[in-house]
């Protein structure tokens, strides 16, 4: 079709979380959790976690994150939103969903060189199902993160992974 432009959307930036929440459901007495109810999504309930039952300073909550404190300050707002409407109207709380991942991790081409990061959930993914490098198309994608005491050592099973 001449003269339509193509829109290319930019991708979510993943926010970084250090809890998952075991319980992801409250429901006020005597409410039917179906009819009336609020979605938390998981980052929303870490920011509230950081700075409401971690007492952090926005700064410190949006970088360890790894997002901007803007950013953090609307899901933090959202959050607040969210549970303020479920106390006061008896509405169901469910926490799911959201752009999250539990470690962000710098990833290289082996064969060209590009660098990206990607989400510690995502790169497994990557691996088995066979998505390759967005510039060369490689299959020899590994995990550059480098500390001795990092979270690649200790909780990835990609780190210097070539196959």
């Amino acid at each position: 079709m001449k003269g339509v432009e193509k829109v290319v959307v930019r991708p979510r930036k993943l926010r970084k979380v250090g809890f998952i929440p075991r319980i992801q459901y409250f429901v006020p007495w005597g409410i039917d959790p179906g009819e009336r109810q609020n979605i938390l999504r998981i980052e929303e309930l870490e920011a509230l976690r950081l700075k409401d039952l971690e007492g952090l300073e926005q700064e410190s909550c949006a970088a360890q994150m790894e997002i901007s404190r803007q950013t953090f300050q609307r899901i933090l707002s959202e959050a607040r939103k969210k549970v303020a409407d479920s106390l006061i109207h008896g509405k169901a709380i469910r926490i799911e969903g959201g752009d999250y991942t539990r470690n962000i991790c710098p990833v290289q081409c082996l064969d060209c060189g590009k660098q990206w990061r990607e989400g510690y959930e995502n790169f497994e993914q990557i691996i088995q199902s066979g998505i390759n490098c967005p510039v060369c198309n490689s299959s020899r994608i590994v995990c550059t993160r480098q500390e001795k005491k990092g979270f690649c050592r200790r909780h990835c099973r990609r780190h210097g992974r070539e196959d």
